[in-house]
């Protein structure tokens, strides 16, 4: 008699890394059929109930219903890998506890580990974990009450490949048509560009005030990458930066920031 294939759910948000996470599962465990992608909490839960599927991928951060909000509904009707890009403060989190855990970008040698964890529980036949009381752990840590942390990583398409860049290493934000450009350094500080679908309106909100203003309607600044300010004509200016080529705008309406500098 045939063994069944083990099922599984990946839940993303952003199609880029479902797909690049769907193939390295492909790589890493042939025989795991991925039934169902979804690209926020709602969707996977209406997927899980649908399919029942073994084992559920989730991204923790998800517009409207998050990772952890999909886990809570799911329970211990599924073996659960949370999907994060936070720091180490919250891997410890799910280090310490019992639900597993992969980091983005997602590496072949981390997904291993967890297909192989994975794959020992299904062939022990051990029940998924009730994770209440853990989730509500994480939750302290990964969805803290009061004021909202600033954002930390910004997930990109770099040619053709993803990149998860460190906001601290951000010079400029600037609206591109439908996209946001991002001018960043890369890991040898080369200026470099990027593209996301995250307009800059919902970005600004996100950011560490102490460090980024919005200087134009369609354009944010990393104040410590400014060289310097110079005044233009109608009350505007022109922002040069360190070891970049752009000039970026400062209109009227955002002037204020530099007034004493």
């Amino acid at each position: 008699m045939t063994t069944p294939r083990p099922r599984a759910l990946v839940a993303d948000d952003e199609p880029l890394l479902r797909t690049e996470l769907v193939r390295l599962l492909g790589e890493t465990w042939p025989e795991l059929e991925v039934v169902a992608e979804a690209r926020n909490g709602r969707e996977a839960i209406a997927r899980f109930e649908a399919l029942r599927p073994q084992i559920c991928f989730l991204d923790v951060h998800m517009p409207g219903l998050s990772g952890l909000d999909a886990a809570r509904r799911i329970g211990d009707r599924a073996h659960l890998v949370f999907v994060t890009a936070h720091d180490r403060y919250a891997i410890e989190a799910f280090a310490r506890g019992v639900l597993d855990y992969l980091v983005k970008p997602v590496t072949r040698e981390r997904l291993a580990d967890t297909v192989a964890r994975l794959q020992a529980r299904l062939r022990a036949a051990q029940p998924a974990v009730d994770s209440a009381l853990v989730l509500d752990r994480l939750c302290a840590l990964l969805e803290p009450r009061g004021a909202a942390q600033p954002l930390r990583w910004l997930r990109a398409s770099v040619g053709t490949s993803l990149r998860l860049i460190a906001v601290e290493d951000v010079d400029f934000l600037r609206s591109d048509d439908k996209y946001t450009r991002i001018g960043w350094r890369d890991d040898d500080g080369r200026p470099a560009n990027a593209l996301i679908r995250t307009p800059l309106k919902e970005l600004v909100t996100q950011l560490d005030p102490a460090n980024f203003v919005q200087v134009h309607r369609a354009v944010v600044v990393n104040l410590r990458a400014i060289a310097e300010v110079l005044r233009a004509d109608h009350d505007s200016a022109r922002i040069r930066l360190r070891g970049r080529d752009e000039e970026l705008p400062v209109s009227r309406s955002y002037l204020h920031h530099f007034r004493h500098m």
